[in-house]
């Protein structure tokens, strides 16, 4: 299982609705380690936190990480803050 490192900006998914879900774009070269822009269940580490979640397709040939409060807790940031992230595929060999 290939494990994916990357720093990403946390982001509104959707900016006309601040305080809903919040996501981490992965970089486009990085994307067909997932197998394309399909949602599947992810784990890793933000900052030094580890996390279970999700990325999903977020539209223009994106892949989002989906990334909870308590994920930015953990890391020490908000939306519009840059942190690194570690990410692998569950249940993928």
């Amino acid at each position: 299982m290939e494990t994916l490192r990357f720093a990403g900006h946390v982001r509104d998914w959707n900016p006309e609705k601040p305080g809903g879900l919040a996501v981490a774009d992965i970089p486009a070269e990085h994307v067909e380690v997932f197998g394309g822009l399909k949602q599947q269940r992810v784990r890793g580490r933000i900052g030094d936190s580890e996390f279970a979640s999700n990325v999903m397709p977020a539209g223009g040939g994106r892949l989002a990480l989906s990334v909870s409060r308590a994920m930015m807790k953990a890391a020490g940031i908000a939306i519009g803050g840059e942190v690194e992230f570690t990410i692998s595929a569950i249940g993928r060999d």
